[in-house]
């Protein structure tokens, strides 16, 4: 086999996908990363095994990511190569869509937001610290978890009305744009018998609406109404109705793609595979 491995090591998770010579994924692995040199050496010696492959099977690894700079030169005496992590979301996210101009949200343990463009390259936007880091903190504080699992299934048994203020709560005659279900404040009604459950599920919600509204903000100053949502978090079940609501209210339109976890080391290993082929 030749098998290209593109590894994207996070702040909280590392992610390992093998490309074909043509650039099509075979499988992907996911494993949380304590400390990112033991997940990445960890990780890659469980995809080997997971897949029934050896050294031998693979032409060359891509790292990506936060965690990329804590290693120098190559792994196992592979060819090993490097690719910004801005560069790597851009492009898996826009061949995950199929998109060629969009804003990408990277919801990881922070959230980027870039302006990735097939053929003018990926342009950071911004940056904010409110992402799966911000959930984990605040919900192992206030409901004594913190491992993503077990908060995605806790807050699915939350109400949010024991947490939320909503424009309902506030006025009989909102204004005609303006769903009456809609957060107004969050924790702003938050009630003194509200369970962890209900926590749970306001911390979600306060997290993808911050998210949310930045990507709106971020469409509005590149004139795109197109956006690719990218990342672990999209894998919670409440980012679909949440993000349905600003693509009615804003006319955004919001894409979460398959295999979205993936993207960014989907990304470097394609990178690396145009390198070559423009060399």
């Amino acid at each position: 086999m030749d098998i290209i491995l593109g590894i994207d090591i996070g702040g909280s998770t590392t992610k390992v996908v093998g490309l074909d010579g043509n650039g099509n994924p075979l499988s992907m692995l996911r494993v949380r990363a304590e400390d990112q040199l033991t997940s990445l050496f960890g990780a890659l010696g469980n995809y080997l095994a997971s897949n029934g492959l050896t050294l031998q099977d693979v032409r060359q690894v891509v790292l990506t990511g936060v965690g990329a700079s804590y290693l120098d030169g190559d792994i196992y005496g592979l060819p090993t190569y490097r690719v910004d992590e801005f560069s790597a979301s851009g492009a898996g996210a826009l061949a995950l869509s199929g998109q060629e101009r969009a804003v990408v949200a990277t919801m990881g343990t922070g959230t980027a937001f870039l302006l990735a463009e097939k053929d003018g390259g990926v342009q950071h936007l911004c940056g904010s610290g409110i992402g799966g880091g911000t959930l984990g903190g605040l919900c192992h504080k206030l409901v004594g978890m913190e491992r993503f699992g077990q908060i995605k299934k806790l807050a699915l048994g939350g109400d949010l009305s024991q947490v939320d203020l909503t424009i309902r709560d506030i006025t009989k005659n909102p204004t005609k744009t303006l769903d009456p279900t809609l957060t107004a404040a969050n924790f702003g009604n938050l009630a003194e018998d509200a369970t962890c459950a209900d926590v749970a599920a306001g911390v979600v919600n306060l997290v993808l609406q911050a998210i949310g509204t930045m990507t709106v903000l971020a469409c509005r100053c590149c004139d795109t109404k197109t956006v690719v949502l990218t990342g672990s978090m999209t894998t919670l079940d409440q980012v679909k109705p949440n993000f349905e609501n600003f693509e009615r209210l804003y006319g955004i339109h919001y894409i979460i793609p398959d295999n979205a976890t993936f993207a960014t080391a989907i990304g470097a290993a394609l990178c690396s595979l145009r390198q070559t082929a423009a060399d």
